[in-house]
């Protein structure tokens, strides 16, 4: 379960995706968020699922790694459509069954949702580096500095939780192998006890975080790190045409996306 967390993760490539800014692919996917929480019917559905496909498809990203980072929240999927399927008023779908057809349609839509949202977002850290990632978030916040806005310092601690992240969970599936090793057992037992049982996890995880985030403030200061103050960067962000023609298009992506959803599709 453990190893298909895909969050944070970064596959290196060379494609248009990778390539773009990542100010750009930040913005794109504002926009994507926007344009699936505004689709009502199925055409606008049929629009993002064929937007996520090709994003996919041009960035190289195998769907299998895709659809990996969605088994964590499996569970959350099957919730939301079963509460979406009894708790939505409707034709039933017989007499005096408490399923309607109108709720089958709301929980195959909702669940597309979650599924698509996740995919797109993770899109984002599939193809741009943590410290591009930083790089694009500070600049596009830089307008909130003037209103004292700690902009560096929390795109910072953004890019370094996200960085963080898988070596976090490497560190978890060790200490589960350590313990299963020693007899633990995790797998069996009521929900109670297996809370229990990660006990023994949760525990060497939390001493190794902190040290590992004292090692890292140890590091920033002996390089005299004092924030974003005169910092410069070895990469000069640029946005090229390709990026206006991304742009562009997502543009017509949201545009689409309304007009459909003012005519009810």
């Amino acid at each position: 379960m453990l190893r298909d967390i895909t969050l944070g993760q970064y596959f290196p490539g060379d494609t248009v995706v990778h390539r773009l800014d990542p100010r750009t692919k930040l913005i794109l996917v504002i926009a994507f968020i926007v344009g699936l929480f505004a689709a009502k019917g199925w055409p606008s559905y049929a629009v993002i699922i064929a937007v996520t496909a090709l994003s996919l498809r041009v960035s190289k990203i195998k769907p299998g790694s895709a659809f990996k980072g969605l088994k964590p929240i499996i569970f959350i999927i099957v919730l939301t459509a079963l509460l979406n399927i009894f708790y939505t008023d409707g034709t039933p779908v017989a007499e005096g069954w408490p399923i309607t057809w109108q709720g089958i349609e709301k929980a195959i839509m909702m669940s597309l949702r979650i599924i698509i949202l996740i995919i797109g977002t993770f899109t984002l850290t599939y193809t741009t580096s943590p410290i591009a990632l930083t790089d694009g978030m500070e600049l596009l916040m830089n307008p909130l500095k003037k209103i004292r806005v700690p902009v560096h310092e929390m795109s910072m601690m953004m890019s370094m939780a996200l960085s963080f992240i898988p070596s976090l969970i490497k560190e978890t599936d060790k200490i589960m192998s350590a313990q299963k090793a020693r007899g633990a057992d995790f797998e069996t037992g009521n929900l109670l006890q297996r809370a229990k049982a990660l006990l023994p996890i949760l525990v060497p995880l939390f001493v190794s975080s902190f040290r590992r985030a004292d090692e890292l403030a140890v590091a920033m200061e002996s390089r005299c790190y004092h924030g974003g103050e005169g910092r410069t960067r070895m990469k000069q962000l640029k946005l090229e045409k390709r990026d206006l023609v991304a742009l562009l298009l997502g543009a017509v992506f949201l545009a689409a996306i309304f007009v459909m959803k003012h005519f009810g599709l």
